[in-house]
């Protein structure tokens, strides 16, 4: 197995192993080694495949390493069978400060989308200032209506076979834990009153968000929330008509928007 050190340089995939967390299947896209890299975390049923080329074009366009994983019940990361608990958001934090102690960061940009993005937010506040900026795009910061209808909806479409083996095709044999754990967490009652406003106040690292204002899975109120809530400095990006995949509509914007943040601050 190669070693954590030359993994982050060289670049490539491992199931990079972590105490308590099992291993956790990863991917490097090399980058400047003097520049703090960037680690993405995904959304609901995402996982690193499904970043599709974004890693690698947030890779030439910043010069930076670029770090994937998948969570543990994703993607290639070994299954999970556990419902998940009220707290897997914050939760995450652990799983994000491990690795990049396995990897040897100093420090780290963290940049997540959708429930991904509440993870960044609860990682960059456990990781203090090895975390040097933070990213969320399209992400949650409570429970909407607006965020349940739309996984209503996603809930019926899912219910097709043929949209299931879609997805099936990322999470394998995964794939019925990994819609469950979206739809019956979301739509469940224990989680209704859930928000990130606990993990805001203890931020204190610089923020961007950039939400589209057509999301159907949360509308602006959410962006604002952040920004309004989080004890540091926040920056808020719109996209008119922008629905919750801003990196694969407008991922020309984003990446650049990404690295004009960044580029003071790591």
């Amino acid at each position: 197995m190669t070693a954590p050190a030359p993994f982050l340089h060289k670049g490539g995939e491992m199931l990079l192993p972590l105490a308590s967390f099992g291993s956790v299947y990863t991917k490097v896209w090399p980058g400047a080694e003097d520049k703090a890299p960037l680690l993405l975390l995904h959304d609901s049923l995402g996982c690193v495949a499904l970043w599709r080329d974004f890693p690698q074009e947030l890779n030439v366009a910043t010069g930076r390493t670029v770090i994937a994983y998948d969570r543990p019940g994703f993607g290639r990361s070994p299954r999970r069978t556990a419902r998940l608990p009220v707290s897997f958001v914050e939760d995450e934090a652990a799983l994000v400060v491990a690795l990049c102690d396995a990897l040897g960061l100093s420090t780290v940009v963290l940049l997540g989308h959708s429930v991904g993005g509440g993870m960044a937010l609860a990682g960059a506040a456990a990781l203090g200032e090895r975390c040097v900026a933070v990213i969320t795009m399209a992400a949650q910061a409570f429970v909407e209506e607006r965020t349940r209808r739309g996984i209503e909806v996603a809930k019926v479409v899912f219910s097709d076979p043929a949209q299931r083996e879609k997805l099936s095709r990322y999470h394998d044999d995964k794939t019925d834990w990994v819609l469950a754990a979206w739809i019956d967490t979301w739509l469940g009652e224990p989680f209704r009153d859930w928000n990130l406003d606990r993990v805001l106040a203890s931020l204190q690292r610089p923020l961007l968000c950039l939400h589209g204002d057509a999301d159907e899975y949360g509308s602006v109120a959410h962006p604002q929330r952040l920004c309004d809530k989080a004890a540091a400095e926040a920056s808020l990006v719109i996209f008119p008509g922008g629905g919750h995949f801003p990196h694969r509509e407008s991922e020309a914007r984003v990446v650049a928007a990404i690295a004009r943040f960044i580029e003071k601050r790591a």
